[in-house]
């Protein structure tokens, strides 16, 4: 079972109908009759088709990582992809929010708008998110705490958790293990491909038959309670992130993919669009990784035991869309309180930013704590993070398209990089184990 075209159509189709019914609803979202549809058929569709995903996100990850680890085969060779794979994605970080900056600083969202400063948004974020809350506890961990932490004292309680950090950490050494005692563990390394086939199988089949209705009913109640009126207020800021995010989306990563990897992007957008569809709807990186990884190895044709560590590990630290609406909101929110951000502070920002894109991996909310950190760190208060929580659920969706994509290029990338090693690929054509050749 695969991912193919009609299922990629189907989706796309409820994407639309989403937006449109959600939009609608949104102009009568204080009548009690929408209230009743969204909670009880978009929120139910939706979050069952979440949970089905997530029931099976830390299996599909630690198998995933594990099976990587073994087909590499040379903890050397493992170590020299690991290097690769986080300078590949810590330099693509940067290079995002640098983007977003210069774009933030360049339209100007926040001039003029000081008065957002004064809502009740700021205020209601600052009593429930910053003052006890579960933003506050994490912007308090130090960053030696923060590396302790990526070695999980309790595997057990990472998975319930779903932490992947520490779940990535452990399959690691799972896998290390597994080449270091070779033959004596050739049944278990069976029992985990027949595990994998098991896995991929119950994931296509959610995919099949769930998420044309689940992607529906996910994007139908972001626009209910958010719509296109909550994007008025906020417009500017609304565009320069977009704006941001497609540039990083096209020239960076069609950069990398038309130069580094040698194939057209048409073609690698064509073939993982799959992907593309299901992040925009669940906005999560992790959710979509089992999708994500299916039309990497089956439709961009990378090996799996490049795939298999790259992307989970990408779903994990990669946030280079997340970076963007940080790097675009620490100069709105700036340019609100009337603060112009010195060269030092700006380079400040990037880099907590990059840092803080591995250092606060596995925290619910991840991107909005971020931001708090980033904010503090250059002496603006982080309550002003209410003023675009309104919107921040409908650029979230764009956000994870980017960060998938990262993930699957940088994949492809250090595919390609491997194959030049390899000689299997000679004047604009890779040949692949099964003996296929694919042109540029």
């Amino acid at each position: 079972m695969k991912i193919g075209n009609k299922l990629t159509i189907y989706i796309v189709i409820a994407l639309i109908a989403g937006i449109a019914v959600g939009s609608f609803f949104n102009t009568m979202v204080d009548q009690a009759w929408v209230l009743w549809i969204d909670k009880y058929i978009f929120n139910v569709l939706g979050q069952i088709f979440l949970n089905l995903i997530f029931m099976v996100v830390v299996p599909v990850v630690f198998i995933s990582i594990t099976l990587g680890v073994v087909s590499v085969g040379d903890p050397k060779m493992l170590g020299s992809i690991g290097i690769k794979t986080l300078a590949f994605y810590l330099v693509t970080t940067a290079i995002a929010i640098t983007i977003a900056m210069a774009i933030a600083l360049l339209f100007e969202p926040g001039e003029g708008k000081a008065d957002l400063l004064q809502s009740d948004d700021v205020s209601e974020y600052r009593e429930t998110e910053l003052e006890g809350g579960d933003t506050e506890i994490a912007m308090e961990q130090t960053f030696d705490q923060t590396i302790i932490n990526i070695i999980p004292d309790n595997i057990f309680m990472a998975m319930a958790e779903q932490d992947m950090l520490q779940i990535i950490a452990f399959a690691i050494f799972i896998g290390v293990g597994m080449i270091a005692v070779k033959e004596k563990a050739s049944g278990l390394i069976k029992l985990f491909e027949q595990a994998n086939e098991v896995i991929m199988w119950i994931v296509l089949a959610i995919m099949k038959y769930c998420a044309a209705l689940g992607a529906f009913g996910l994007v139908a109640t972001a626009f209910t309670h958010a719509g296109f009126g909550a994007i008025q207020q906020l417009g500017m800021y609304f565009i320069c992130v977009l704006l941001a995010l497609l540039i990083h989306f096209a020239v960076v990563y069609g950069s990398a993919v038309q130069f580094l990897a040698k194939h057209s992007f048409v073609w690698f957008i064509k073939n993982f669009i799959p992907a593309m569809t299901v992040a925009f709807s669940t906005s999560s990186s992790s959710a979509v990784l089992p999708v994500s990884l299916e039309a990497a190895q089956n439709n961009l044709k990378i090996r799996k035991s490049i795939s298999s560590f790259v992307q989970p590990l990408g779903a994990t630290v990669n946030m280079d869309g997340t970076a963007i609406m940080q790097g675009v909101a620490t100069v709105f929110i700036a340019q609100l309180s009337g603060v112009d951000l010195t060269v030092m502070q700006m380079i400040t920002v990037v880099i907590i930013a990059t840092i803080a894109s591995i250092g606060t991996a596995g925290v619910p909310g991840v991107g909005l704590v971020m931001l708090a950190m980033v904010l503090t760190a250059v002496g603006l208060d982080p309550a002003a993070i209410g003023i675009i929580l309104g919107i921040d659920r409908l650029l979230d969706m764009t956000r994870t398209v980017v960060n998938i994509t990262g993930d699957a290029t940088v994949a492809l990338v250090i595919d390609h990089q491997q194959d030049v090693k390899e000689g299997k690929f000679v004047k604009g054509k890779h040949k692949y184990a099964d003996g296929e050749i694919v042109e540029k």
